[in-house]
């Protein structure tokens, strides 16, 4: 089982950033990657950007070139840098992790961007 916590949402005027943060813990060995995804109110949950095992990173075109992913010098904790946010950005940010064929998420973490 892997556990895994978000932190870091909150409120920011459109233009602004914010850093989300995601720790794993438990079977954390052999994860091969994590992910950000959101879910905006009354959309289906959408891939926003993910990291393998090996540092490759990939991002929905709507957040390309805004947002950055990242792991922590541990490799359990994965950073979600939001840059240049807008309101189409507020949704509840969930973390998820992929480990031998299972999927594991966090509880969300929720962002709001104000025009």
């Amino acid at each position: 089982q892997v556990q895994l916590v978000e932190s870091g949402g909150g409120l920011v005027q459109a233009g602004g950033s914010l850093t989300l943060s995601c720790a794993a813990s438990g079977d954390i060995f052999s994860i091969n990657s994590m992910a950000w995804y959101r879910q905006a109110p009354g959309k289906q949950r959408e891939l926003v950007a993910v990291i393998t095992s090996g540092g490759s990173t990939n991002y929905a075109d709507s957040v390309k070139g805004r947002f950055t992913i990242s792991r922590g010098n541990a490799k359990n904790t994965v950073y979600l840098q939001m840059n240049s946010l807008k309101p189409e950005d507020t949704a509840v940010y969930f973390c998820e992790a992929h480990r031998l064929g299972s999927d594991y998420w966090g509880q969300g973490t929720r962002v709001t961007v104000s025009s």
